[in-house]
């Protein structure tokens, strides 16, 4: 079993996202800028943006973070994403979720100029990207690729089984792994929480990659021998054994699931920091105008 590690990778790609940067820096005489909006106080999402905006820091790259109460307007918000739209400075813009339950987060997410859409979530990105044309991939998506390039997993012909179908992360995974591309060309099966014979589908894959939200769902029965396991779940329980006071959990039982695989990413230290690096790569990308 070979550990992906994601610290190891996501450093290293960094070290080259930075010099790119810094030529960036001295032909244009400005810096790639990620403005990030975080809404309320959730614990997970001040994390998260803590961590791309020190990221931003690390490679060179200007950051703005705007903070709102969660009793921000639904209008007063999308005000807010009309106005880095238009503002020339600005290469990507992230809004933060999850949103309170009176913001439409499907809303907020069309307002975002595509051009600027470095998460990968605007339906004209998504589109972009089922039709295998230059655009955001997703950053969680972009970072399991870049994962796997890394490693030089030679994913063609395997059979990659996504357990879970959400619009971040499993629906964009299984139309990458099918593309004509390396990694890709896969035969993909994309499983949910309502499929049947979850366990028997994940027992024919290759390559499990593993986005369904639920702590340690993925158990070493349902994986085959030498199989490659990309876990994507971040789970918080509250622990008195750390001192943040939580400790997170993937989607895959890793004590028992690691020496049944080929290669397993660990949680923490996995796909989370791979994602940070997708979005620093998106962000470097809007800034060169390689997409638009």
């Amino acid at each position: 079993m070979q550990l992906l590690d994601g610290k190891y990778v996501s450093e290293k790609v960094k070290v080259q996202i930075a010099e790119e940067a810094a030529q960036f820096l001295s032909e244009t005489g400005r810096k790639p800028h990620l403005v990030a909006i975080l809404v309320g106080n959730d614990g997970g999402s001040e994390t998260y943006v803590a961590s791309k905006m020190k990221n931003c820091e690390k490679v060179g790259f200007k950051s703005s973070l705007y903070r709102y109460d969660s009793t921000v307007t639904e209008a007063e918000l999308l005000e807010k994403v009309r106005e880095i739209n238009a503002d020339a400075d600005v290469d990507g813009l992230i809004v933060q979720l999850p949103l309170p339950k009176h913001i439409d987060p499907e809303k907020v997410t069309e307002a975002i100029d595509p051009k600027k859409d470095v998460d990968g979530f605007h339906p004209i990105n998504l589109g972009r990207m089922m039709r295998n044309l230059p655009c955001y991939i997703p950053a969680t998506p972009y970072g399991i690729l870049l994962m796997l390039q890394a490693y030089d997993i030679d994913t063609i012909g395997m059979h990659c089984v996504v357990v879970g179908r959400s619009n971040i992360v499993g629906s964009p995974m299984s139309v990458l792994m099918a593309r004509n591309a390396n990694p890709g060309n896969c035969t993909v099966t994309l499983t949910h929480s309502k499929t049947k014979d979850l366990k028997e589908q994940v027992l024919q894959a290759d390559i499990i990659i593993a986005a369904i939200g639920k702590k340690n769902f993925i158990t070493a029965d349902m994986v085959k021998p030498g199989a490659i396991v990309i876990d994507v779940g971040i789970n918080r329980e509250t622990s008195t054994e750390t001192k943040s006071g939580y400790k997170l959990y993937g989607d895959v039982d890793f004590e028992n699931v690691a020496p049944k695989s080929s290669y397993i990413t660990p949680v923490p230290g996995g796909v989370g920091l791979m994602t940070i690096v997708g979005l620093l790569k998106n962000t470097l990308a809007s800034a060169r105008k390689e997409i638009y």
